[in-house]
């Protein structure tokens, strides 16, 4: 398919990037649209559904199509076209597709081609296996244009069957004595992955109706999720003993606290990795779950695409930026407005504490908190 020429004012600037930063957001000169833009635009490439990437008043979006059903649910009906992973489309004068990024259902990286250069947007991604979306999908090109949510080297994830393994125990043990078990989390792509990966015969599931939402995208793509219910239809104090209620950490400061003032709490974050983290979070237990790529993982995914050029853009950029030049490879940053989240969010995960520089870059964040 193609769409329209190639306008006059879109030439590819003298530096002959294919990707630029202009006040609206990332834009390919080229082509003629933007990728996650913050402003609104005429053509947004929307690479996942989290509110800093996706955002509400632009005139066309483009997704991939597992995309498309969070998308909707979160901002309403769209003008929308998706496109499936690995199809082409032609956008002016660059060939644009899709491939898996592996953060959350429908994530995307955007590779561009035109005039002999081939370019790769990767969002947010991770490495890691998850139930929830496809893997990861490394792509070859000359410039690759990374996040670096993570980008030190103290980050470093464990397998997620032992995070499990260590969920599931607490929530075991919870359900033991009676007690309720809150985990708070993304409502989107983190919740569903928690979902995915706890055992469901410990007890009953509850979720907040943000959380609820999503799921039903998830479901309806294909996605296997154990079946929940909603804090509406808990009526009864004793329906919440043993039971996992899954909830966005801004839920744990509202009307939910008052129904589970007895609960143990939990909260399931790249962030616990730090120490003091859980201690200014507030919560009982922490655990290491991210759905973004750990230093391991960001270097793996760089190398995996052979590009020489490297642009890193939200997170910890000086270090990895630093830690890329070492090895030769011609890197810089680019200032983005991804991870500084819109004030209408439904949840709030965590900042990063103190003394990190850096960014969740997911839907749920805030900068002041917790």
């Amino acid at each position: 398919m193609v769409i329209g020429p190639t306008p006059a004012h879109a030439l590819t600037p003298p530096s002959g990037d294919l990707v630029v930063r202009r006040p609206e957001g990332l834009y390919c000169p080229p082509g003629d649209f933007y990728i996650d833009p913050w402003r609104p635009v005429h053509r947004a490439v929307i690479t996942h559904a989290h509110a800093d990437h996706a955002r509400a008043g632009h005139a066309h979006y483009l997704c991939a199509p597992d995309c498309a059903g969070v998308l909707q649910a979160r901002l309403g009906p769209l003008p929308l076209q998706t496109l499936a992973y690995g199809d082409t489309l032609t956008v002016g004068g660059v060939t644009l597709s899709l491939h898996p990024a592996g953060h959350v259902l429908g994530s995307a990286q955007v590779r561009l081609a035109h005039a002999g250069q081939v370019w790769v947007v990767s969002g947010d991604y991770k490495v890691a296996p998850d139930a929830t979306c496809l893997p990861f999908e490394p792509v070859r090109c000359h410039c690759f244009i990374t996040e670096s949510t993570f980008g030190l080297p103290i980050y470093r994830w464990r397998p997620p069957t032992e995070v499990f393994d260590e969920i599931n125990a607490w929530w075991r043990q919870n359900a033991a004595e009676g007690l309720p078990s809150l985990l708070l989390g993304y409502s989107f792509g983190k919740a569903q992955r928690l979902l995915a990966g706890v055992d469901p015969a410990i007890g009953p599931i509850v979720v907040h109706a943000a959380v609820d939402a999503v799921n039903e995208a998830y479901r309806a793509s294909g996605v296997a999720l154990p079946a929940t219910r909603r804090f509406a239809e808990m009526p009864d104090k004793r329906d919440w003993a043993g039971a996992l209620v899954l909830a966005p950490p801004s839920a744990a400061r509202g009307r939910l606290s008052r129904h589970l003032q007895h609960a143990r709490d939990g909260l399931a974050s790249g962030w616990m990795q730090l120490r003091g983290a859980r201690r200014r979070a507030g919560v009982d237990r922490g655990f290491v779950l991210s759905d973004h790529a750990d230093w391991p993982g960001l270097v793996q995914a760089i190398g995996a695409t052979g590009a020489e050029r490297v642009i890193v853009t939200h997170g910890q950029e000086a270090v990895l930026v630093r830690w890329l030049q070492e090895q030769g490879l011609d890197a810089s940053s680019m200032e983005t407005d991804y991870g500084d989240e819109a004030a209408n969010e439904l949840a709030n995960e965590p900042a990063p504490p103190q003394g990190v520089n850096g960014h969740s870059g997911d839907s749920d964040n805030t900068v002041n908190a917790p």
